[in-house]
């Protein structure tokens, strides 16, 4: 082992390796007896790809450059395929990125991909997510998000029938809607097993789907309608994320009505509902993602399950005896994106020391086999991070879970007595959770010798409602108290240099950065941070301050605006430059419609002249959140480049960093 300070320790992870591995296969689906998933592709433009398995166990790449399958819906998207097996092989209907509409693909054929829906009149005007074969075949049923107006709020939602013939291609009247646009969102329709009834899930301004949602059931007419349209569950302050059709006619479906997202049986008439497994553990999420699927319900009425407290392990539930058997396996996280196919559950699983991968787990005979997207150790595996899961004390000894990795590598170690820098990562959301999955990213920081230490603070998922209700109106207070918490801590017990501690996120945790280095609650802590397309100004994030999916989010985590305007100002950083003196960078995408560059460029203006070290580095083509293999290269290397010059050692090979004051 050679001795070498903290942060200067050679490692084969670089950038390249990080970019090259960034993203997970996603969106599963049964076709047949196939299966299929989208697939990341950061170096042909950051493009998601369709990946088929065909029955005899081959795998391959179904949707070719330049085909994108990705929308836009609520600007994080939604499930963005479906298909069926016709007579001659696979149909299937995809949204293509570039300008959202949906097309019909025969892969088997050698037909190009074919419009089904036209092109709107407005740029990207009509999104399509969540869709569903209607009974016959004929249609594909659908969330529609139609843009009315140039603002991003003229926005109408409805659930509507696409035809599968191509005449709705060149003809708007075509498509035919199914609900009306009385709730502002609206999920893609579940369908029963014998055509007769379809369920999907609604909501309206300004709940969040984690604050409050309702199940919606309609009976399907002989002519294709959705009839007597009413609600059976949710509303008044109860969360439902998903729903689906059990074989004996019942719903199933994952609440919060009892302060965790346990599972329920729902009857589609009466409403009358039957908890499943009582448990304070999370069956479910928060549905960023319209078709998120935590429980999938197998042909013999048992569920596949994604549960726990702060983790997703998979299991299956007999609803009958109300037993709970385990998956087997090293997998210790799951994805939302499980497939019931027969008694098989088909989904996507990881651990500290493996990628997502695609597993099949057949609940007869207990067997579980990877049948996609295998995991291949591309270094070293002592080179990966270890997670310790911890709790810390936070304001007024409340919770604060966190996952700590320490710096670790094979080759090196530090002199006796020296503590190494650590960076506090904040997670998105801020409704949201980090789970301990094998990040090359975390890999490449701590192989180098510097400690990552990822915080679930008071907001996020995974312990109950009550520890995700800790953030209303709270936002910019306690996520910047839980996360100095756990730095505190870990500089008090010599974990961390107490001088070398370092804060960064994106999106809703480039907030909580950005703001750590203006509130009062973390004065002094933090030597510098890594702003990513970050919210910095409360006000400017409302209405037509940004995409409408989130346009009222503040009022369950800052306030109602009109009541409380002080509140808006004081915790938004851009009003509070003279606060800042610690080393920044921001890195944005200039195609970000969820928080627009001018979050940044008011921030710079503000900024400017007061002697802080900072720079900004804005990205041509990129979205929210960086797909490109070029642009991730790129941030990571700015990140490297702020610590080595604010923590004292050589900048990496390739960065191109230069901080202004």
């Amino acid at each position: 082992m050679a001795i070498a300070p903290y942060g200067t320790w050679e490692s084969p992870i670089s950038a390249e390796l990080v970019a090259a591995d960034d993203g997970r296969p996603a969106f599963l689906g049964a076709v047949g007896e196939e299966v299929w998933w989208t697939e990341p592709r950061p170096a042909e433009g950051g493009r998601r790809a369709l990946v088929r398995r065909r029955a005899d166990g081959s795998t391959a790449t179904a949707l070719p450059q330049p085909w994108n399958a990705r929308n836009r819906v609520h600007e994080y998207g939604g499930t963005p395929w479906v298909g069926l097996m016709a007579e001659d092989g696979p149909l299937i209907v995809f949204s293509h990125f570039g300008d959202q509409r949906l097309y019909r693909f025969e892969p088997d054929g050698d037909a190009e991909p074919r419009p089904l829906t036209p092109v709107p009149r407005l740029p990207a005007g009509l999104r399509w997510c969540d869709m569903a074969v209607a009974p016959g075949g004929r249609e594909v049923w659908a969330v529609l998000e139609e843009f009315t107006g140039e603002r991003p709020t003229d926005v109408r939602r409805v659930i509507a029938a696409v035809p599968l013939d191509g005449s709705a291609a060149d003809d708007r009247s075509a498509v035919r809607e199914l609900t009306s646009d009385s709730y502002r969102f609206t999920t893609g329709p579940r369908i029963s097993d014998d055509g007769t009834r379809a369920a999907w899930i609604a909501w309206n301004h300004p709940d969040m789907p984690w604050d409050a949602t309702e199940l919606r059931v309609a009976d399907l007419t002989a002519e294709g309608a959705l009839a007597n349209a009413r609600t059976v569950a949710g509303g008044g302050g109860e969360s439902i994320p998903q729903v689906e059709w059990a074989p004996d006619g019942s719903l199933v479906a994952a609440s919060d009505r009892t302060g965790w997202w346990n599972l329920h049986r729902i009857d589609p008439v009466s409403g009358e509902a039957t908890e499943l497994y009582p448990a304070e553990q999370e069956f479910s999420g928060p549905m960023w993602t319209i078709g998120s699927k935590w429980f999938a319900v197998l042909a013999n009425g048992r569920i596949a399950c994604i549960r726990g407290k702060g983790e997703g392990r998979l299991g299956v539930l007999d609803p009958d005896i109300g037993a709970m058997a385990d998956a087997p396996g090293p997998w210790t996280e799951w994805a939302p994106a499980l497939v019931a196919h027969g008694e098989r559950v088909v989904g996507l699983a990881a651990s500290p020391t493996r990628d997502y991968e695609v597993v099949s787990w057949d609940t007869a005979t207990g067997a579980a086999e990877v049948i996609g997207g295998a995991h291949a150790d591309r270094v070293d595996p002592a080179y990966y991070p270890v997670p310790e899961h911890r709790t810390f004390a936070g304001p007024g000894g409340r919770d604060v879970h966190a996952h700590v990795y320490r710096p670790l590598s094979p080759g090196y170690e530090a002199p006796e007595g020296e503590a190494p820098p650590f960076a506090v990562w904040v997670h998105g959301g801020p409704t949201g959770s980090v789970r301990s999955v094998l990040d090359l990213e975390i890999a490449y920081f701590t192989s180098r010798g510097i400690g990552v230490v990822e915080v679930n603070y008071g907001g996020s998922t995974g312990y109950g409602r009550e520890y995700r209700d800790r953030l209303r109106e709270q936002w910019g207070v306690v996520d910047v108290e839980d996360c100095a918490a756990v730095a505190r801590a870990l500089a008090d017990e010599g974990t961390a240099d107490r001088s070398r501690l370092a804060v960064r996120g994106g999106s809703a945790g480039g907030w909580t950065s950005a703001a750590s280095l203006t509130s009062p609650a973390a004065e002094g802590l933090y030597a510098c941070a890594t702003i990513m397309y970050p919210i910095l100004d409360l006000a400017g994030w409302l209405g037509i301050g940004t995409h409408d999916f989130e346009s009222q989010y503040l009022t369950s985590l800052v306030g109602p605006y009109e009541e409380v305007p002080e509140r808006y100002r004081e915790r938004s950083p851009v009003n509070h430059p003279e606060r800042i003196s610690a080393p920044f960078i921001l890195l944005q995408g200039l195609e970000d419609a969820i928080c627009p560059p001018e979050n940044c460029e008011l921030l710079l203006e503000r900024i400017a002249g007061r002697g802080v070290p900072h720079a900004y580095l804005a990205y041509e083509g990129e979205q929210h959140g960086f797909r490109r293999a070029s642009t991730i290269v790129s941030a990571l290397l700015a990140e490297h480049a702020l610590y080595a010059e604010v923590f004292g050692f050589a900048a990496p090979e390739g960065a191109d960093l230069e901080l202004r004051p």
